[in-house]
């Protein structure tokens, strides 16, 4: 599953995928750069660290100057590679895991009518992710990813 979290505007798009390799990966962002963004001239892309998170997917995808136009417009911004309770896109997992996928759900087609209810809901609301993480609270968090400074 891939979900594509516009925190601040309370929408998402949520992809139900057979594998994360980096062909599902490119063709995520191809949707985000052609279909949510067209007009964009900067998209910046929040993603974690998964090897399949490779750039060059989108060659294999589309034409080289379609993936180089579209590459031109992201910027990809990745989270620390022991953060995903940083990643906006994992609450919504979460969230989407506790409120709106029954405990067993029977086959792929079942599934994604689920998850296309639960994102129909919520995108309706225009339900935002109100996510507050402070300099201080980093700081606290991440202390031992750091090291430290003698004066």
């Amino acid at each position: 599953m891939y979900v594509v979290c516009e925190a601040l505007q309370g929408r998402r798009e949520i992809f139900v995928k057979d594998n994360h390799n980096r062909l599902s990966w490119a063709e995520v962002v191809r949707f985000v750069a052609e279909e949510m963004y067209p007009e964009a001239r900067k998209i910046t892309l929040v993603e974690d660290n998964l090897t399949a998170h490779k750039p060059s997917a989108l060659y294999e995808i589309m034409a080289a100057e379609k993936a180089r136009r579209i590459l031109r417009r992201i910027e990809f911004v990745h989270t620390p590679k022991h953060g995903s309770w940083l990643n906006v896109a994992e609450i919504e997992i979460g969230l989407l895991k506790r409120l709106g996928i029954a405990e067993r759900v029977g086959s792929r087609q079942e599934l994604e009518k689920q998850v296309g209810a639960y994102q129909k809901k919520r995108n309706a609301k225009q339900v935002k992710i109100d996510w507050h993480f402070t300099t201080t609270d980093a700081r606290v968090k991440l202390k031992r990813l750091y090291p430290s400074i003698e004066s």
